[in-house]
């Protein structure tokens, strides 16, 4: 059985912006739909992406956008005390954004591969995997 994989902010803009490393998302995403096995998001990353489109795209770029990730293989994780605390040792020690600790919070906590092409994530790969975007 493959590992579980979690998806950053990072990742799921570049397959909604078609950028470089969008066909390895779309690739993941498909074998997760195949397999029935979803990848993992926070809602923290959601709300990220979220604003980022609403911010460069507008509200209609993002409802099109919420519609198509409601039939997405991805499973969005609410935040809880366990994972707050997990994100708040990452940013204090590794001096990372708020969506992106949460990010590396969720893959150790679910003992998964974070799929990212953020650099800000370099520091961390001795504490979790991580399957870099190219």
């Amino acid at each position: 059985m493959p590992a579980a994989q979690v998806l950053d902010s990072h990742a799921l803009l570049k397959l909604l912006r078609d950028e470089s490393g969008a066909e390895a998302v779309a690739q993941i995403l498909e074998k997760a739909g195949l397999r029935d096995q979803p990848v993992h998001m926070t809602d923290v990353n959601y709300t990220e992406v979220q604003y980022i489109v609403r911010r460069k795209d507008g509200d209609a770029a993002w409802q099109a956008i919420a519609q198509e990730l409601l039939a997405a293989p991805i499973e969005f994780h609410p935040t809880n005390r366990r994972l707050a605390d997990l994100a708040a040792d990452f940013k204090t020690r590794f001096k990372m954004s708020l969506a992106d600790a949460f990010a590396a919070a969720l893959a150790k906590e679910k003992k998964a591969e974070l799929v990212t092409g953020d650099p800000e994530f370099k520091p961390l790969e001795k504490e979790i995997k991580i399957n870099w975007l190219k």
